[in-house]
């Protein structure tokens, strides 16, 4: 590792994983600190971001488990205040939770398309709001959203509120952006594509068809030929953290394989 981030002081939302294997708020969490950054750890789920916090240890790096509900304001000041506690900083804020909901507006129920946009966005919105006093006030910071490329175009199949939602999430980043831009913090998205996390297979139980060819399917639509993997969305936010990046604000990422470079609209999932 080039130690990029060396001692800078991180807090990573939603650093643990909703399954087996890597998700991307799970392996930024694990680069930043293989980059020299002290890490905070923050997931609803104690025994998820617990792992993560042993994973990093494991390595000889160091790094702190919390337990919040990023939607609820009070639990995320005092997110806020216990990494102030044990690091006396913050230097970056890695936004990183986010869910999916399948359906158009019509059959998608309010209480649905309340909690994603609570989860997605609001989280987003809540950790801004007590972290940017202590960047300002430190005169330096970085705040990296993960967004998506359906914020940019429609994914193939119904899924309004998730599309909704990231695109709030590239505005809501672009107006930190230029809000701080002349008080040293730096704000951007990450707009993954395709990406073979633990999430996407929470839907294997509930698809009715042939799952493994959902996943060859998914593969097959990056130009590259595979999905992404929480490491791919993981080293762009390093490099947008790190100095190298010291002049970029405001910018939306795509870290896709490609595929928003195609102009047609991706096929639908097999038996959608």
């Amino acid at each position: 590792m080039t130690k990029r981030l060396q001692d800078r002081i991180a807090i990573v939302v939603g650093a643990g994983s909703i399954g087996p294997g890597l998700g991307n708020g799970k392996a930024a969490a694990i680069l930043y600190a293989r980059e020299g950054a002290k890490v905070f750890a923050v997931d609803i789920n104690a025994d998820a971001v617990e792992e993560t916090r042993q994973l990093i240890a494991d390595e000889g790096n160091t790094c702190i488990s919390h337990t919040a509900d990023a939607t609820d304001a009070k639990s995320v000041q005092g997110m806020v205040e216990a990494c102030m506690t044990a690091f006396g900083r913050i230097d970056i804020l890695h936004n990183n939770l986010g869910i999916t909901e399948i359906g158009g507006p019509v059959d998608l129920p309010e209480a649905r398309w309340d909690r994603l946009m609570d989860v997605n966005v609001k989280s987003m919105f809540l950790a801004c709001k007590y972290v940017l006093p202590i960047m300002e006030a430190q005169g330096a910071g970085v705040v990296t959203n993960i967004s998506s490329i359906s914020a940019e175009r429609y994914a193939g199949f119904p899924s309004v509120v998730y599309n909704t939602a990231k695109g709030a999430v590239k505005q809501f980043t672009q107006n930190v952006a230029m809000e701080y831009a002349r008080k040293g913090i730096r704000a951007n998205c990450v707009q993954p594509g395709l990406v073979d996390t633990p999430l996407v297979h929470t839907f294997k139980d509930a698809y009715p068809g042939d799952w493994d060819e959902v996943v060859r399917h998914r593969h097959a639509m990056a130009p590259m030929g595979r999905m992404g993997t929480g490491w791919d969305i993981a080293k762009a936010a390093v490099f947008l953290a790190s100095d190298d990046a010291a002049y970029i604000t405001g910018v939306s990422l795509p870290v896709d394989g490609g595929l928003s470079g195609i102009f047609t609209t991706p096929t639908e999932m097999p038996g959608s």
